[in-house]
């Protein structure tokens, strides 16, 4: 193993302890561990989180913690004392050590994922390289989907001669309900051959039932490409269980690694269903990563990545999920009682987590909730963030982290309450 990969000796000489989260309660349920305050506050001081506002918008990336960013440093200057030294002859063997090991946390085979800088890209390459349309065909996309990825299947249009379906996603969703609006929408045009699912939406933290659509859409003859970005890190799930083929990933929103590092999945046995990028063949027709193409990465980032999982997994991933959920739970149900807010993320524990989103009843413009989202801030000193692009109009996101704390999300309450 080369120097950047002997992560002991990495934290020892940044003088932060491996430990230093400590592990969750022994033997309490996740449920109990996340109305631990005592616990969470040793979580939230291994990070430095910003002390004049409280930030409750964490959904554009997550903050690393302190000892996953010392980590990140000694990388970071290893690779540029040793440059191009390391990249030719060691970095090929520690990516592939970290590769494995992410595989591992994902129940999937290591052959089956590459590294990207970011799940756009991951799922830019799928959507891009999906060579199985034909003019005529149709892909279809919802309202939340992610913006990026709305163009991607748009670009589709142009460049594969297929036409393009937008639905809208019930409201109030439903379990049932859901599989049932794209079974619909899959009815009503046959020529469907190409979905974009997304497994948790940017905009309103809506979990999809991804495992029961996509095996629908694959008995009907229509595969998914799933956008995973916000699923990785805030739910405790195994990707390898949920049966699907095409997958984007992100490290750095919910696992915790530094900016730049993405993850692209492909179930094995459909990599010749997603062309080389641009034609490579360097890799090898059958090799995942020739599906997408970064250039040089910063590879510093991507050997942080274990650092990263040993900082989550001294956790747990059901506690942080229980926390996350609790966290939830302890605005919104205040936010109900007071009759004048609408939740836009169903209370059913199989559609929402952490991210969820509101507004003002009747208040669906752009510029009513960008209005709401700057007077939580100046009047309350609360961080959140106005989405559009819903078919029911505007919202306020509110993204809680591990580091939140229970006070902070009272803060929340206690604003909405004074509006």
């Amino acid at each position: 193993m080369s120097e950047a990969l002997t992560r002991r000796g990495v934290l020892a000489a940044a003088g932060v302890a491996a430990g230093a989260v400590g592990a969750a309660p022994a033997g309490a349920a996740p449920s109990a561990v996340a109305r631990d305050e005592a616990y969470w506050a040793k979580v939230a001081a291994q990070f430095d989180a910003p002390r004049d506002f409280v930030q409750l918008e964490n959904g554009n990336w997550g903050m690393a913690a302190r000892p996953v960013m010392a980590a990140y440093e000694q990388h970071l200057d290893m690779v540029n004392r040793r440059t191009s030294f390391y990249s030719r002859r060691q970095f090929g063997g520690d990516l592939a050590k970290v590769r494995a090991r992410v595989a591992a946390m994902l129940g999937v085979e290591a052959d089956e994922i590459a590294f990207t800088r970011g799940a756009t890209e991951a799922l830019q390459a799928l959507i891009g390289g999906y060579n199985r349309l034909r003019a005529g065909d149709a892909v279809l996309f919802a309202d939340l989907d992610y913006d990026s990825m709305q163009s991607a299947m748009g670009w589709l249009k142009a460049r594969r001669g297929v036409d393009v379906v937008r639905i809208a996603l019930p409201e109030p969703a439903s379990h049932q309900g859901l599989i049932d609006a794209y079974e619909a929408a899959l009815k009503a045009d046959p020529r469907v051959r190409l979905i974009l699912l997304t497994q948790v939406s940017h905009r309103t933290g809506l979990v999809l039932p991804v495992k029961e659509i996509a095996a629908m859409a694959r008995a009907r003859g229509v595969d998914a490409v799933v956008d995973a970005a916000h699923a990785w890190g805030q739910m405790d799930f195994r990707l390898g269980d949920l049966g699907l083929d095409f997958v984007g990933l992100n490290g750095h929103k919910w696992i915790g690694a530094p900016l730049g590092v993405g993850v692209m999945y492909i179930r094995r046995g459909r990599v010749g269903d997603i062309d080389p990028f641009m034609g490579s063949e360097a890799l090898g027709a059958d090799d995942v990563s020739a599906r997408v193409h970064s250039g040089t990465t910063n590879m510093a980032a991507f050997l942080a990545v274990p650092d990263a999982l040993d900082f989550r997994e001294a956790i747990g991933g059901p506690a942080v999920e229980a926390r996350l959920r609790a966290l939830r739970a302890r605005w919104v149900e205040p936010a109900l009682a007071l009759g004048r807010y609408e939740i836009l993320t169903p209370a059913d524990p199989r559609l929402s987590c952490g991210i969820t989103a509101f507004r003002r009843k009747g208040r669906v413009s752009d510029a009513d909730n960008q209005a709401l989202a700057r007077e939580l801030f100046d009047r309350f000193g609360v961080f959140t963030v106005h989405r559009a692009g819903l078919a029911s109009g505007a919202c306020v996101r509110v993204t809680p982290a591990i580091f939140t704390s229970a006070d902070d999300v009272d803060r929340l309450a206690a604003a909405l309450k004074a509006l």
